[in-house]
């Protein structure tokens, strides 16, 4: 680790034009199952960041799945968001040379607080607090939401086929489940109503893609970052108000749909208020279900890694044993709407 943090010190002094830096505190951060981050504090002499500053160093891990964007792309992604007024830490530095760690990394500004998920969920806040903070986040998305193609800077991001966001998904996760080559019926079962039951597709927007209760920072009440944009992607912006309401996200709190946070509708008045896209509920609830398609193939995906010894880990393993959860959800899910139609 020591070796490590000499060598994203040496990265940022050649970087900042600093004089030279010396490295007062240096760790893995919790958090970023796919991805490694790493909290590095430095004492800067000279150039643009003098002066004690904290960083975020995000680095690729030993395997990935298919649907992450690489280091570049993520950082792409987050200069977009930043420059749309997207509350994100500052996107500062790009190392695309293999030889200085031997991964493919970026550095970013620390944002303060925490993002553990059961810590909010589980906090005393008041009904009004809980209604300011998902309004606000609501808000957020609808920034992002702004960020429309064609955009030189984000041309590697594929655009939906024939415009159907739904479709692509489908098709996608269809995909994805035959490479995986073991028995899922629940999973078929329901990709097959998701694609007897798509939307009206809506417009084609910037999308975060995992825009959940545990991928962004409070200090309190305050929202200080969001985090994790490797699953960022041309969609229907319908796409990230259903995985921010999917129960996969409420972290035991079901009777609070906006993150296990707040209510529904606050989030959405925050999203309109903004300037977001108006959502007819029914593509919401569609894409709720959408979400927990996607993360069942995700969590075989992270399975995966383990099994394949590419990248061994407890983690990952108990990852693909919640996937029984959303099959039963699944099936909850759809006979609900099935039975409110």
């Amino acid at each position: 680790m020591s070796e490590l943090a000499e060598v994203f010190n040496q990265f940022i002094v050649h970087q900042s034009g600093a004089r030279s830096a010396k490295v007062i505190a240096f760790n893995k951060l919790s958090g970023g199952a796919i991805q490694d981050n790493f909290g590095l504090s430095l004492d800067i002499e000279g150039g643009v960041q003098s002066g004690l500053q904290e960083f975020v160093v995000r680095q690729d891990a030993p395997s990935g799945i298919a649907e992450s964007l690489s280091r570049p792309e993520e950082f792409r992604v987050l200069e977009a968001a930043f420059k749309a007024g997207v509350t994100v830490p500052k996107p500062l530095w790009l190392c695309e040379d293999l030889d200085v760690s031997g991964q493919l990394f970026y550095v970013m500004t620390l944002a303060g607080g925490s993002a553990s998920p059961r810590q909010l969920v589980k906090s005393d806040l008041t009904a009004e607090q809980r209604c300011i903070i998902v309004r606000r986040l609501g808000a957020e998305l609808a920034k992002l939401h702004t960020v429309r193609p064609p955009m030189r800077s984000l041309d590697f991001l594929t655009l939906p086929d024939q415009g159907d966001a739904a479709l692509s998904r489908v098709a996608t996760y269809r995909r994805h489940l035959q490479e995986i080559a073991e028995p899922h019926p629940v999973l078929e079962w329901a990709l097959n109503w998701l694609e007897d039951n798509t939307p009206e597709p809506g417009p084609t927007v910037l999308c975060h893609c995992d825009f959940r209760t545990g991928n962004y920072m409070m200090a309190g009440e305050k929202l200080t970052a969001i985090l994790d944009w490797e699953f960022a992607a041309w969609s229907d912006p319908a796409e990230d108000l259903g995985w921010f309401f999917s129960r996969s996200w409420r972290f035991g709190a079901n009777e609070r749909e906006a993150g296990g946070v707040g209510e529904k509708r606050d989030f959405l008045d925050g999203y309109r208020e903004a300037g977001g896209t108006d959502i007819d509920s029914a593509a919401v609830s569609y894409w709720e279900v959408m979400a927990l398609m996607r993360w069942a193939i995700i969590a075989l995906q992270q399975a995966r890694r383990h099994i394949s010894g590419e990248q061994r880990s407890l983690e990952l393993a108990l990852t693909g044993r919640m996937v029984a959860k959303m099959e039963f959800d699944l099936l909850t899910q759809i006979q609900e709407l099935e039975d409110n139609q």
